[in-house]
Parts: C-alpha cells; structure tokens; sequence
C-alpha cells in the first residue's frame, strides 16, 4: 500500500497526467482501480471491522474445494504456492504466467487472496475449464479490455459508433467478480451492461446472435465461441424426510418457491445457497436491493441451476401424515433459517 502511494505521489509531481492519453495518465488510472480492489477485499475480509478468517466464503463448489484441500483455510498465499497448485490442479502448457498474474493478484502485492480467488472464479467458471476460458477471454481475445474505466470504455467506442455490433469487455470496477461489456448500438448510441446469471462466454454467444457483439474492439472478424459454451451441470438438491415432514406440516412443499407459491425452485444462490424459482430471481435483482439475498440479504455472488430429487413418502409415512393434526410453523425459520 505504501510503495503505491508513493508512486501516485510521484505521478502528481509532473503535468502530464493532466493528458488524457499519456502512459502518467494510464498508470494513474490503474492504481487507482488497484485501491478500489483493495478495498473490496478489505471490507470482504473484514465486515463490520473485523476479521473473518476462514469463514470467508468461496462461491464456486469446485473453486472452493480446491482452496481448502490446497490451502487449508488460509487467507493469503504467496503466488508461487498458487501457481503450483493451480497448474497441477489444471494442466495448461501454453499458459503464459505473467499474464495470468496480473488478471488474478488485483492487488499486486504478489500474493493470491481467497477473495482475489474467488473474484478469478466467477469471471471464468466453470470450473474445470477455468484456465482455458481465462486465455480465450484474456490473451487470445481482441474484446478484452484490461483496467479501463467506464468513462474510458466510452470514449473508446465513441471511434466505433459508424460500426454498430463493436464490443469490448472489461472487470466491472465496482462489481468485482463481473464483467461489463460495452457496445455500440444499432442507433449508434453507446451502452454498458453487466451480464446477469450467465457466464461471459454465455452472453457474448448469445449478444453475436442478436447482433449486438458483433466486432470486437472494431475488428472484422468476431471470435466463434459456440464450440467452447459449456453450461455448469445443474446441482442436485435431494428433499430429507424432514424437510418433507416441515413443509408437510406447513401445507406446502420443499420445492415449491417460497416467494411466488407458485413456481418450483430451479436455481440456487451462490454462496448463501438459498433456493427460488428464475423469475423470482429476476424480478428481485431489477429491484433495489436485489445485488443481496431476498432471503438472508447476503451478497449475490453467483447462481446456478438446480434440480430437486423430490422426496417419496412410504405407504406406511402418507398413512400417518394424513391423520396428523397440521402445526402453525414459524415461517421465518424455514426461509431464513436452515432449509433453504
């Protein structure tokens, strides 16, 4: 923290990062998206003052597992332990570490937080082809944009706005964990979106055949990536017999979406773990509030699919839920408390 301090000072000291294109300028620009993920890793590290230790969790199931059969349950690991870890975990000849560097330590400080981790995983997930979808998204791809600003973004596209379907791609500044894809509009105006509840190979795949990501930065040629789209597998949630007995006894059922009454739940919210039906979920993140849990207001991290392995009541179990007495049951308790 002190060393960058330094060199923001050092940069004050000359006029040119008063030039909007001069390499002071672009240095400025990047520190300071450095601090603001200092930041964020402080407050995710330290809510409410104080720090959370292992408690900290890692949305991603497999990213998790790996962080703590590699890591025990460690904050902050140096970047050569990581790189190990990682590379035999996922084998990749042609991964170039430099590059790979610099998109995963946000901070810059040579180390691997979980939440620098657990950022790196959500912009790449799935899983399994973390490192391949890194380099075609990184390195290999001319939409990506590396620490820009919105405001940057915009006036790169506003040299594009003769070229509707241009698109570029960068980390959301003050969503870590997100993308922002810029584009030019058929009209000619410019937007910023953030993709919701999909990954970014997902949006832009689906944005080409819309024809809204069309050219990357301006070019030509758009990169096919309907041969590498790979959808998470959907988790299974499997209904205990005490589940089925609680829901039972409230009139209603484990799977039926608490929010609606109406909708099975099919997705799950990451990592809270709380279980709602797809258009709840998307009513609730277009309204204020909705980056957090309808449920336990925990922060929104992700999301995936779910499918639930229904539970099926012996005879002899239906037999003698019919002649039980129904209960009142606090419903707070089931939406808030264990059972998702």
């Amino acid at each position: 923290m002190q060393q960058k301090c330094k060199q923001v000072l050092k940069l004050f000291k000359t006029n040119a990062i008063f030039e909007e294109q001069s390499q002071e300028r672009r240095t400025l620009t990047k520190l300071s998206l450095i601090f603001s993920h200092m930041l964020f890793e402080l407050k995710a590290e330290f809510p409410d003052g104080t720090f959370i230790g292992d408690k900290f969790r890692i949305t991603k199931r497999e990213a998790e597992d790996f962080w703590n059969s590699n890591f025990h349950g460690r904050t902050l690991v140096p970047w050569g332990e990581f790189v190990v870890a990682i590379e035999k975990s996922q084998p990749n000849s042609k991964l170039k570490l430099s590059a790979l560097k610099n998109t995963v330590d946000l901070t810059g400080n040579d180390h691997v937080s979980n939440f620098e981790f657990d950022v790196f995983t959500r912009l790449f997930y799935p899983w399994k082809t973390l490192l391949r979808n890194w380099q075609l998204l990184t390195t290999a791809h001319p939409g990506y944009v590396a620490f820009l600003t919105y405001d940057e973004v915009k006036k790169k596209l506003e040299k594009l706005v003769d070229k509707p379907g241009s698109y570029v791609f960068r980390l959301s500044c003050t969503r870590p964990g997100q993308w922002a894809i810029g584009y030019v509009a058929p009209d000619g105006k410019i937007f910023q979106t953030i993709p919701q509840n999909k990954s970014l190979i997902q949006a832009l795949h689906e944005g080409g055949k819309e024809g809204f990501y069309l050219y990357p930065n301006g070019n030509p040629k758009d990169i096919d990536l309907s041969t590498v789209i790979e959808v998470p597998p959907a988790d299974r949630v499997k209904v205990t017999s005490e589940q089925y007995d609680l829901y039972c006894e409230m009139g209603t059922t484990f799977e039926l979406c608490k929010i609606c009454d109406d909708n099975d739940k099919n997705v799950k919210i990451e990592p809270c773990g709380h279980l709602l039906c797809t258009p709840c979920l998307t009513s609730w993140q277009e309204s204020e509030g909705g980056n957090t849990c309808p449920f336990c207001r925990y922060e929104i991290k992700g999301t995936n699919k779910v499918i639930i392995d229904r539970y099926k009541p012996s005879r002899r179990e239906r037999q003698k839920d019919s002649l039980k007495p129904r209960k009142q049951v606090n419903v707070s308790f089931v939406l808030f408390g264990f059972f998702p």
